[in-house]
Protein backbone atom coordinates (compact mmCIF):
# COMPACT_ATOMS: atom_id res chain seq x y z
CA UNK A 1 0.00 0.00 0.00
CA UNK A 2 3.10 2.37 0.57
CA UNK A 3 4.32 1.62 -2.98
CA UNK A 4 1.49 2.16 -4.60
CA UNK A 5 1.18 5.66 -2.54
CA UNK A 6 4.53 6.48 -3.24
CA UNK A 7 3.68 5.49 -7.26
CA UNK A 8 1.05 7.84 -6.97
CA UNK A 9 2.79 10.99 -5.46
CA UNK A 10 5.82 10.67 -7.75
CA UNK A 11 3.09 10.68 -10.83
CA UNK A 12 1.64 13.28 -10.08
CA UNK A 13 4.71 15.50 -8.97
CA UNK A 14 5.90 14.67 -12.28
CA UNK A 15 2.59 15.85 -14.41
CA UNK A 16 2.53 19.06 -12.44
CA UNK A 17 6.08 19.19 -13.17
CA UNK A 18 5.04 18.85 -17.18
CA UNK A 19 2.03 21.13 -17.45
CA UNK A 20 3.69 24.19 -15.57
CA UNK A 21 6.77 23.93 -18.09
CA UNK A 22 3.86 23.96 -21.00
CA UNK A 23 2.23 26.57 -19.21
CA UNK A 24 5.29 28.99 -19.45
CA UNK A 25 4.35 33.71 -19.72
CA UNK A 26 6.10 35.07 -22.45
CA UNK A 27 8.23 36.92 -19.78
CA UNK A 28 9.18 33.61 -18.44
CA UNK A 29 9.76 32.18 -22.28
CA UNK A 30 12.09 35.34 -22.87
CA UNK A 31 14.11 34.62 -18.62
CA UNK A 32 14.57 31.24 -20.10
CA UNK A 33 16.59 32.17 -23.38
CA UNK A 34 18.53 34.20 -21.78
CA UNK A 35 19.51 31.49 -19.12
CA UNK A 36 19.86 28.60 -22.22
CA UNK A 37 22.15 31.32 -23.78
CA UNK A 38 24.30 30.73 -20.76
CA UNK A 39 24.32 27.20 -20.79
CA UNK A 40 26.85 25.00 -22.21
CA UNK A 41 26.33 22.06 -24.49
CA UNK A 42 27.43 20.05 -21.33
CA UNK A 43 25.15 21.61 -19.15
CA UNK A 44 22.31 21.23 -21.62
CA UNK A 45 23.39 17.73 -22.40
CA UNK A 46 23.16 16.72 -18.70
CA UNK A 47 19.87 18.51 -17.95
CA UNK A 48 18.80 16.51 -21.02
CA UNK A 49 19.74 12.75 -20.27
CA UNK A 50 18.08 13.58 -16.41
CA UNK A 51 14.80 14.79 -18.22
CA UNK A 52 15.02 11.58 -20.57
CA UNK A 53 16.15 9.32 -17.61
CA UNK A 54 12.91 11.29 -15.42
CA UNK A 55 10.48 10.03 -18.66
CA UNK A 56 11.49 6.48 -18.23
CA UNK A 57 11.48 6.21 -15.02
CA UNK A 58 7.87 8.00 -15.14
CA UNK A 59 6.74 5.37 -17.91
CA UNK A 60 8.25 2.62 -15.63
CA UNK A 61 6.39 3.34 -12.49
CA UNK A 62 3.21 3.78 -14.42
CA UNK A 63 3.41 -0.04 -16.15
CA UNK A 64 3.98 -0.60 -12.25
CA UNK A 65 0.62 0.82 -11.34
CA UNK A 66 -1.37 -0.43 -14.38
CA UNK A 67 0.00 -3.67 -13.16
CA UNK A 68 -1.33 -3.07 -9.58
CA UNK A 69 -4.74 -2.03 -10.94
CA UNK A 70 -5.03 -4.78 -12.89
CA UNK A 71 -3.85 -7.22 -9.97
CA UNK A 72 -6.07 -5.75 -7.22
CA UNK A 73 -8.94 -6.08 -9.85
CA UNK A 74 -8.57 -10.14 -10.33
CA UNK A 75 -8.64 -9.91 -5.85
CA UNK A 76 -11.83 -7.74 -5.98
CA UNK A 77 -13.16 -10.40 -8.40
CA UNK A 78 -11.82 -13.70 -6.30
CA UNK A 79 -13.30 -11.86 -3.03
CA UNK A 80 -16.38 -11.66 -5.01
CA UNK A 81 -16.49 -14.76 -6.03
CA UNK A 82 -15.74 -16.62 -2.43
CA UNK A 83 -18.09 -14.13 -0.95
CA UNK A 84 -20.76 -15.86 -3.24
CA UNK A 85 -19.77 -19.32 -2.85
CA UNK A 86 -19.85 -18.79 1.15
CA UNK A 87 -23.41 -17.42 0.73
CA UNK A 88 -24.38 -20.43 -1.44
CA UNK A 89 -23.08 -22.90 1.36
CA UNK A 90 -24.48 -20.77 3.63
CA UNK A 91 -27.89 -21.17 2.64
CA UNK A 92 -27.29 -24.82 1.49
CA UNK A 93 -26.34 -25.64 5.75
CA UNK A 94 -29.66 -24.18 6.46
CA UNK A 95 -31.76 -25.61 4.07
CA UNK A 96 -30.06 -29.06 5.96
CA UNK A 97 -30.88 -27.98 9.58
CA UNK A 98 -34.23 -27.02 8.70
CA UNK A 99 -34.75 -30.62 6.99
CA UNK A 100 -33.07 -32.60 9.62
CA UNK A 101 -35.32 -30.52 12.07
CA UNK A 102 -38.59 -31.01 9.71
CA UNK A 103 -37.52 -35.24 9.60
CA UNK A 104 -36.98 -34.91 13.43
CA UNK A 105 -40.39 -33.18 14.50
CA UNK A 106 -42.33 -35.52 11.96
CA UNK A 107 -40.63 -38.69 13.67
CA UNK A 108 -42.07 -37.52 16.75
CA UNK A 109 -45.33 -36.84 15.96
CA UNK A 110 -46.20 -40.91 13.58
CA UNK A 111 -46.21 -43.65 15.67
CA UNK A 112 -43.65 -46.46 15.69
CA UNK A 113 -44.36 -48.78 13.34
CA UNK A 114 -45.03 -52.87 14.52
CA UNK A 115 -42.11 -54.78 14.14
CA UNK A 116 -42.77 -57.20 10.99
CA UNK A 117 -42.61 -60.74 11.43
CA UNK A 118 -40.39 -63.09 9.96
CA UNK A 119 -42.92 -65.47 9.15
CA UNK A 120 -44.29 -65.85 6.13
CA UNK A 121 -42.16 -64.27 3.02
CA UNK A 122 -40.56 -61.42 3.41
CA UNK A 123 -37.78 -59.41 1.77
CA UNK A 124 -34.33 -57.99 2.90
CA UNK A 125 -31.42 -56.07 1.02
CA UNK A 126 -28.09 -57.81 1.13
CA UNK A 127 -25.70 -54.38 1.38
CA UNK A 128 -22.77 -57.13 1.17
CA UNK A 129 -20.74 -60.46 1.56
CA UNK A 130 -17.44 -60.03 3.70
CA UNK A 131 -15.28 -63.24 4.81
CA UNK A 132 -13.13 -63.01 8.11
CA UNK A 133 -15.35 -59.80 8.86
CA UNK A 134 -18.29 -60.74 11.99
CA UNK A 135 -20.25 -57.71 12.35
CA UNK A 136 -22.98 -60.17 14.53
CA UNK A 137 -21.81 -58.44 17.56
CA UNK A 138 -23.95 -55.29 15.92
CA UNK A 139 -26.97 -57.54 15.24
CA UNK A 140 -28.76 -57.75 18.58
CA UNK A 141 -28.96 -54.22 19.41
CA UNK A 142 -30.04 -52.96 15.87
CA UNK A 143 -33.31 -53.67 14.71
CA UNK A 144 -33.76 -54.96 11.42
CA UNK A 145 -29.96 -54.74 10.82
CA UNK A 146 -29.03 -58.54 10.49
CA UNK A 147 -26.97 -61.24 8.57
CA UNK A 148 -25.66 -65.09 8.43
CA UNK A 149 -22.78 -66.81 7.59
CA UNK A 150 -22.65 -69.69 5.18
CA UNK A 151 -21.15 -72.84 4.70
CA UNK A 152 -17.50 -71.19 3.09
CA UNK A 153 -17.19 -69.11 5.95
CA UNK A 154 -18.56 -66.08 4.02
CA UNK A 155 -21.02 -63.17 6.48
CA UNK A 156 -23.71 -61.90 4.01
CA UNK A 157 -25.05 -58.61 5.32
CA UNK A 158 -28.83 -57.37 5.17
CA UNK A 159 -30.63 -54.47 5.74
CA UNK A 160 -34.70 -53.91 6.36
CA UNK A 161 -37.56 -56.37 6.81
CA UNK A 162 -40.51 -55.85 4.00
CA UNK A 163 -43.45 -57.42 3.87
CA UNK A 164 -43.59 -56.03 0.07
CA UNK A 165 -41.64 -56.58 -2.30
CA UNK A 166 -41.85 -52.98 -4.24
CA UNK A 167 -41.11 -51.36 -0.31
CA UNK A 168 -38.02 -53.33 -0.47
CA UNK A 169 -37.27 -52.21 -4.02
CA UNK A 170 -36.92 -48.47 -3.37
CA UNK A 171 -35.08 -49.16 -0.29
CA UNK A 172 -32.46 -50.80 -2.69
CA UNK A 173 -32.46 -48.11 -4.56
CA UNK A 174 -32.03 -45.72 -1.94
CA UNK A 175 -29.33 -47.21 -0.93
CA UNK A 176 -27.30 -47.27 -4.04
CA UNK A 177 -27.77 -43.94 -4.64
CA UNK A 178 -26.18 -43.40 -1.57
CA UNK A 179 -22.89 -44.96 -2.64
CA UNK A 180 -24.14 -48.93 -1.77
CA UNK A 181 -23.50 -50.61 -5.31
CA UNK A 182 -24.19 -53.58 -4.33
CA UNK A 183 -27.11 -53.91 -2.57
CA UNK A 184 -29.81 -55.92 -3.73
CA UNK A 185 -33.09 -57.60 -2.76
CA UNK A 186 -33.21 -61.59 -1.06
CA UNK A 187 -36.35 -63.39 0.11
CA UNK A 188 -37.00 -65.79 3.13
CA UNK A 189 -39.88 -67.74 3.61
CA UNK A 190 -40.35 -68.56 7.51
CA UNK A 191 -37.17 -67.20 8.11
CA UNK A 192 -35.33 -69.30 5.69
CA UNK A 193 -33.29 -67.77 2.87
CA UNK A 194 -34.82 -68.80 -0.62
CA UNK A 195 -34.42 -68.23 -4.16
CA UNK A 196 -36.30 -65.27 -5.66
CA UNK A 197 -38.27 -67.73 -8.20
CA UNK A 198 -39.81 -69.66 -5.30
CA UNK A 199 -41.39 -66.54 -4.24
CA UNK A 200 -42.05 -64.51 -7.01
CA UNK A 201 -45.60 -66.55 -7.73
CA UNK A 202 -48.51 -64.48 -6.19
CA UNK A 203 -45.74 -62.03 -4.66
CA UNK A 204 -43.99 -59.56 -7.33
CA UNK A 205 -47.06 -58.37 -9.12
Amino acid sequence: MKNLVLILVVIVCVSAVNVATAQLTKKEKKEWKKKLKKTSPEQFKRMYDENASLKSEVSSIQGQLSSLQSGQGEKDAKIAELTEQNRKMEAQVNAAKKAIAKAKQEAETQPSRAVVSEDGVVFKVQIGAFRNKDLSKYFENNENFGGETDADGVQKITLGLFRDYWEADTFKKYLREMGVNDAWIVPYKDGTRVAMKDVLEGVVQ
